[in-house]
C-alpha cells in the first residue's frame, strides 16, 4: 500500500463531494471498529477511498508533478528540469559491477533525486543542467524521509523535447546531497529542528568512528546477517561529528556518500577501516580544526531529546569566500546604518523652549451658552 498521509486522503474525499469532515472521521471509525482494530487510520482511509470510486494515485503510466509523488509509485512519468549532475560512481563487489549516477531534478511543484544505473547510466553523458527531461517507467522509493525517482528496468527519458516547457521550478532542498538548493546560512543557537535548507559554517572540534552495515547494492536497501536472498552486498556507513560556529555546537550526521566526500576517500578505503578500526585515529586527528560548510536539514532526535543535522552536501571552507562575504554583510549593514543617519539628520531638530519667542494669545471670544432645559422625567426621577 503507498504511503500517502491521511490528511491528503481525506482532502481528495471532501473534495468529491461524496463526504464532509465529519462523515469521514465517522467512516474511519466505524470502519476500524468493524475490522476489530487490525487496521490502521490510513488503511481505513484507503478502503473508504476505494468503496467511493475515488482514486488516490495517478494511475500507471499517468503524467505525476514531484510534488505528488509517493513512495511505491510504478511505471511514473514526469517533466523535470536538471538543476545538478552529480558524478558516476563505479562499484566492485567481486561477483557484482556496476556504475550509478543521480540528478537533482524539480518541477514546479518540489525536487527530488533521480537517480539510474549501470548501462542506464551512459544515457546521461549528453545531459546537462537546465535541460528539461521527460522520464517515462520510473518507479518511487522512498530514502530517509524522502521520496526519489529511479528509472526501471524498461525506463527511457527524452530529453528538450519540443513543445514541452516548465515554469519555475522549486527547489525544496528535499533530496539528498543537494547542493544547489536553496540554503539559509544560520547559527546553531538559532536552531529549532524540523527545519530545511539550512546551512552552516564552523569548526569541527569532535570525530566519532564510523559505524558500517551491509545493503543491496542497487535499492540501497539495508541487508542483515541472516537474509537468505543472495544477493552480494554492498558496504555502507554513517558517520558523526561535532560542529562548532562559536554560538554552539550540534552533532552532524554523515552517510555514504557525504563521508567520502568529507574524508575525499572510497568505498575501498574506507572497507580497511572497517578491518583495522584503529587506523581510523588519524582521520580523527586530521579533521581536528577543519573549518566546514555543511547543507542540509535539522531534526529532534527523541531518543537522545537532542537537535541533529543531517548532512546533504558537505565543503571544506574557503578563506576567501568566507571573508567575502563577511565583507558584503559589513556592507549591507553599514548601508543600513548610513540610511538610518539620513533620516534622523532629515528630522526638524528640537528647539528648547527657553530659546522660543513668546507668541501672544489673543482671548477667545464668549461663548453664549444655551440654558439646560431639564426633562420631565428627570424633574421627576
Amino acid at each position: 500500500m503507498y504511503k500517502i498521509p491521511i490528511s491528503e486522503i481525506k482532502e481528495k474525499i471532501i473534495a468529491s463531494g461524496k463526504m464532509n469532515s465529519e462523515e469521514f472521521e465517522e467512516k474511519v471509525k466505524a470502519k476500524i471498529n468493524d475490522l476489530s482494530g487490525l487496521i490502521s487510520s490510513e488503511g481505513a482511509a484507503h478502503i473508504i477511498a476505494n468503496e467511493l470510486g475515488i482514486s488516490i494515485v495517478a494511475p500507471e503510466g499517468a503524467r505525476v508533478q514531484l510534488g505528488k509523488l509517493v513512495a511505491g509509485m510504478n511505471n511514473v512519468v514526469s517533466l523535470v528540469r536538471v538543476l545538478q549532475k552529480w558524478e558516476v560512481r563505479e562499484f566492485d563487489k567481486g561477483s557484482y559491477k556496476g556504475k550509478v549516477c543521480s540528478l537533482l531534478v524539480a518541477d514546479e511543484t518540489g525536487s527530488t533525486r533521480f537517480t539510474l544505473w549501470n548501462d542506464q547510466v551512459d544515457e546521461l553523458d549528453s545531459v546537462k543542467e537546465n535541460d528539461i527531461l521527460l522520464i517515462k517507467g520510473a518507479y518511487v522509493k522512498e530514502n530517509r524521509g524522502k521520496t526519489e525517482l529511479h528509472l526501471g528496468k524498461g525506463g527511457s527519458f527524452e530529453v528538450n523535447l519540443e513543445g514541452e516547457t516548465l515554469g519555475e521550478v522549486k527547489k525544496t532542498g528535499g533530496a539528498s546531497g543537494a547542493a544547489n538548493a536553496s540554503f539559509a546560512r544560520k547559527q546553531i543557537n538559532s536552531l529549532e529542528g524540523d527545519e530545511e535548507g539550512v546551512e552552516l559554517f564552523g569548526t569541527v572540534v569532535q570525530l566519532f568512528d564510523p559505524r558500517f552495515f551491509n545493503v543491496h547494492p542497487e535499492t540501497g536497501k539495508r541487508i542483515y546477517d541472516d537474509d537468505d536472498s543472495g544477493v552480494e552486498p554492498a558496504l555502507s556507513y554513517v558517520m558523526n561529528l561535532i560542529l562548532d560556529d562559536g554560538s554552539s555546537t550540534i552533532r552532524c550526521v554523515f552517510w555514504k556518500n557525504q563521508v567520502n566526500n568529507l574524508l575525499n576517500c572510497d568505498e575501498a578505503r574506507m572497507g580497511g577501516y572497517k578491518e583495522d578500526l584503529s587506523t581510523f585515529e588519524d582521520e580523527k586527528t586530521d579533521m581536528l580544526g577543519e573549518q566546514l560548510v555543511l547543507r542540509g536539514r535539522v531534526k529532534h532526535n527523541e531518543m537522545f531529546d537532542r537537535l541533529e543535522f543531517s548532512v546533504q552536501f558537505v565543503e571544506k571552507a574557503n578563506p576567501e569566500k568566507e571573508i567575502a562575504r563577511v565583507q558584503s554583510e559589513t556592507v549591507v549593514e553599514e548601508k543600513k546604518e548610513e540610511k538610518t543617519e539620513e533620516v534622523v539628520s532629515e528630522t526638524p531638530a528640537v528647539v528648547p523652549l527657553e530659546s522660543m519667542e513668546p507668541v501672544p494669545i489673543e482671548p477667545a471670544p464668549k461663548k453664549t451658552e444655551e440654558p439646560v432645559i431639564a426633562t420631565e422625567e428627570e424633574i421627576i426621577g
